[in-house]
């Protein structure tokens, strides 16, 4: 899988691929990281890839030709998908995770300042994404958010043999929370391992897994259901 992010702070999105599993996935060659930067293609002396917005109002707003000019710039696979990160956009879930994950290569477009000119919309357009009801400063964080979520869903990308199907939302658990896990020591403050866990009965542990899953999603996200 590649992500070509287009971003004006590419060492927010490499810092983060510069750890944990994002980092064994790039050294293991399952995905490739890249980020491009608007004002490398500005055609202004200063670099300037925004400006003040016609009809008045605060802050600024991305211009197109910087946007424009750095997405052409990026080779473009055949199986691939634009997004624009705007809380706009359809909302983020696994189902979307897994959908995207069967893309060759993602092209991530971060906003900034009060948004982006709507012709970049218009004469590019992308598919848009939100990652929530809410706003953020710039794009970057729901970028990592969708390569995070989307990698998983990637062979081999949380280790061989291993797979994000029992992960909370995820298909193996029919789109429910995720049951509660233990480790050692089997007391801790008076709180038990319960004990269906510690007698080796793999169908037991199943059927009280399954049970759990579907508790918890009643209590917490009953929406779900």
């Amino acid at each position: 899988m590649k992500y070509d992010v287009i971003t004006l702070f590419p060492e927010i999105i490499e810092g983060y691929c510069s750890h944990s599993i994002t980092k064994r996935g790039i050294e293991s060659e399952i995905i490739n990281v890249k980020t491009h930067n608007p004002r490398e293609y500005s055609l202004d002396k200063h670099k300037r890839v925004d400006d003040t917005p016609y009809g008045g109002g605060d802050g600024m707003v991305l211009a197109c030709q910087p946007i424009f000019d750095c997405y052409n710039s990026i080779e473009k696979k055949e199986n691939f998908e634009f997004i624009m990160l705007t809380p706009q956009g359809e909302r983020f879930n696994q189902n979307i995770a897994v959908e995207l994950s069967k893309k060759e290569q993602i092209i991530l477009l971060c906003g900034h300042y009060e948004g982006f000119d709507e012709r970049i919309r218009l004469g590019l357009k992308p598919r848009e994404i939100s990652i929530g009801d809410y706003v953020l400063t710039g794009g970057e964080l729901g970028a990592l958010v969708l390569i995070d979520s989307i990698s998983r869903n990637l062979e081999n990308y949380l280790g061989k043999d291993k797979c994000a199907c029992d992960d909370s939302f995820s298909e193996g658990l029919n789109g429910l929370l995720e049951y509660p896990h233990y480790t050692k020591p089997r007391e801790y403050l008076g709180m038990k391992v319960p004990d269906v866990l510690l007698n080796g009965n793999h169908k037991e542990i199943e059927e009280y897994r399954k049970n759990e899953s579907i508790k918890r999603t009643k209590q917490k996200r009953p929406d779900l259901l």
